[in-house]
């Protein structure tokens, strides 16, 4: 049997026994026995990483640097953040005597994937050339500390950059079951775990290891970082101090501490260190749209408009600090602007991330211009763009979205009435981002007796430490896991979930729980918070999905970034939603955005009604409570309720034929 008519666990298998002997020939300099190998990979799978990697090398050695470069380029086009592929340019180029591309490659190369020894050493060599004295310290000491590392800790930083992560484990474990203390060993495979979204354990070895080697800053940093993402806000800031006050005049450390005074609120604390550093080290492009960001948060909005200014004057194509101003949804670009971000944008060299925002950014200011087939095709490119850093599949969502409806049925939950923590506290609005869940939160929070928190990650890390490593969608312990969980355990989950959340709430009877993909995870909510309310932001399907299009998301929600993957998605959410409509009725409260828009007051009754609160004239009034909002719709929910944004996607209906099919009944079948 073919190689390429095999399952897909058997052609993985197959591929990898080709390459690890095309390795193999290539270490024993059998370079056309290597070629042939190869070219069976790439036969079966003509985009296949490695293959094309190994046989690139192969053209090099074999003396063939023109059928070597063309390799290159097929490789760098369908695998844009591959370091290695960069490596490999940058020794051909060095091959035939051309010293400025070679040096480019290799310096895109590190960026990517700075583990990569070879392409310091030449950098190295190069910048001393050159007289370029503090580019070749800098690339010295990352030789230094490169060849200072055990072997096996090398490998391990490489295939970490690779996202080779179970490869990577492997070795890391292997090497710390010999020293146990080791301190970047320990660091790595907290990385590891970060990657996996096992945070728990990346915490708990990050902490560790800066309890072991409490002068190991690096560590300290990850560990500030996963705190962060963890939400543990306070905690991230006393270790954010901590590097801080070893090293005041560190600029990352700096910038870590504002970040984190911001994540707890102490939002003065936090421009001020932002200021502090813009006049100690000049124009930083990063550094003022930071700054951008807390001013927005906090309402001073023409404030931020003028940071993030700063930003592009500091760096032209600096595209976050475009994307910054549009993602305001009420700024408008001036001519000048649109004609600066155009001209940017169409650079040759340009950083990919830096192009995808220029292209958001256009897409909304020519939007805004109602020059719509222009703005389609700049929202388009950046999603295109987006999309090939993603490898979102749809298949994997709808399969996980199946494999619920067949697990939990009326039956099931009927047999666990009663279990979990009996905590009402919690309000979760979930649903599509864009849904309108940002105005739901701010019509709640608005309400004396209710707390807006923000998204809160909780419920998604309780997923992932049930579901362990998940190594296959095959082996994955969850959703499955609920099954075997007993009362004790249910409550156990959400008494964790009430105490882990205290610290963004205040004196509310109620709190509200915004993330979206939370309706991912409504049999474990239920389970363990069956007194929780659940209420299901929906909006007209073409507005939803388009009003995603249109939005470069911080991280996450990688679904977005195609028409027909976006309208699967939704397909496969109302899809859902309406089996926990039948076999739990009366639990989800659906709001429909496009009724709060026509009938404010008699949804926002509806819903108080749900929560069991009393009405309250400051729900209706949400536009006038005051405080942090961290999504994008936050400029908007500042403002009274309004029509308009309901009817934008008409403007591109012309484009959107992919949706409409990718949407299916769900186009009309979905309140």
């Amino acid at each position: 049997m073919a190689v390429a008519d095999q399952d897909p666990t058997a052609q993985n298998s197959a591929e990898e026994a080709l390459l690890k002997k095309a390795k193999l020939q290539l270490r024993e300099g059998d370079l056309q026995s290597a070629t042939a190998t190869l070219q069976d990979i790439l036969s079966a799978q003509p985009a296949h990483r490695e293959g094309l990697y190994y046989l690139a090398v192969c053209m090099r050695q074999s003396g063939n640097n023109t059928m070597a470069a063309d390799l290159l380029s097929i490789l760098i086009n369908a695998h844009p953040r591959y370091g290695r592929a960069y490596q490999e340019r940058g020794h051909n180029f060095a091959a035939m005597q051309e010293a400025e591309a070679a040096t480019a490659a290799f310096e895109k190369a590190v960026a990517l994937n700075p583990a990569l020894l070879a392409s310091w050493q030449a950098l190295q060599g190069r910048y001393q050339y050159l007289g370029a004295e503090d580019k070749a310290e800098e690339a010295g000491n990352h030789v230094r500390w490169l060849t200072a590392m055990p072997p096996e800790l090398q490998t391990v930083t490489s295939l970490l950059h690779e996202e080779k992560l179970y490869v990577a484990e492997q070795i890391c474990r292997q090497f710390l079951s010999r020293q146990p203390h080791h301190k970047e060993a320990m660091r790595l495979l907290a990385d590891i775990a970060n990657k996996l979204q096992i945070l728990d354990e990346a915490e708990f070895l990050l902490d560790s290891c800066v309890e072991f080697h409490p002068d190991y800053h690096r560590a300290r940093l990850d560990y500030v970082q996963v705190l962060h993402k963890r939400q543990k806000f306070v905690k991230a800031l006393d270790q954010a101090r901590h590097l801080h006050h070893s090293e005041p005049l560190n600029l990352l450390y700096e910038v870590t501490l504002a970040a984190e005074q911001q994540a707890v609120g102490n939002f003065d604390e936090a421009l001020y260190i932002y200021d502090d550093v813009l006049s100690k080290h000049g124009d930083l492009p990063k550094v003022f749209s930071a700054r951008g960001h807390a001013l927005k948060t906090i309402g001073r909005t023409d404030d931020a408009i003028a940071s993030y200014q700063s930003a592009y004057r500091s760096r032209p194509d600096y595209g976050d600090a475009y994307w910054s101003l549009a993602n305001l949804k009420t700024y408008r670009f001036s001519d000048e602007e649109i004609s600066q971000m155009s001209s940017q944008e169409e650079k040759r060299g340009i950083d990919p991330m830096d192009r995808i925002h220029l292209c958001f950014a256009l897409g909304k200011a020519l939007e805004d211009r109602e020059a719509y087939g222009e703005a389609f095709a700049y929202y388009d490119k950046g999603n295109t763009l987006k999309r090939t850093q993603t490898g979102y599949q749809s298949e994997q969502l709808e399969a996980e979205l199946e494999n619920q409806k067949r697990r939990f049925d009326a039956e099931f939950f009927a047999q666990r009435q009663g279990m979990g923590c009996d905590a009402a506290a919690p309000i979760f609005v979930l649903g599509l981002p864009r849904a309108g869940s940002t105005l739901l939160e701010q019509i709640l929070a608005s309400h004396s007796s209710v707390d807006g928190t923000m998204e809160l990650a909780n419920i998604i890390g309780t997923a992932n430490r049930l579901n362990g490593r998940q190594r296959s969608r095959i082996e994955s312990p969850y959703p499955g896991v609920l099954a075997q969980l007993d009362q004790r355990q249910l409550s156990q989950l959400g008494e964790n979930y009430i105490e882990d959340t205290r610290q963004h709430r205040q004196q509310g009877l109620f709190f509200v729980d915004k993330m979206p993909n939370n309706f991912r995870h409504i049999p474990l909510i239920h389970l363990m918070l069956p007194n929780a309310r659940i209420v299901d932001a929906r909006r007209h399907p073409m507005a939803c999905c388009f009003s995603g299009f249109k939005q470069l998301f911080a991280e996450g929600q990688e679904f977005t970034y195609g028409l027909e993957e976006i309208g699967r998605y939704y397909k496969a959410y109302v899809d859902v939603m309406s089996h926990w409509d039948t076999v739990l009725p009366g639990r989800i409260l659906r709001v429909q955005h496009e009724d709060v828009v026509a009938d404010l007051e008699g949804e926002v009754r509806r819903i108080l009604d749900y929560c069991g609160l009393p009405f309250e004239q400051a729900c209706i009034d949400f536009h006038e409570t005051q405080r942090a909002v961290r999504t994008p719709s936050s400029e908007q929910v500042r403002q009274p309720i309004y029509q308009t944004g309901t009817e934008q996607w008409q403007h591109f209906a012309e484009f959107l034929g992919p949706l409409e099919q990718a949407l299916g009944p769900a186009l009309t079948q979905y309140h």
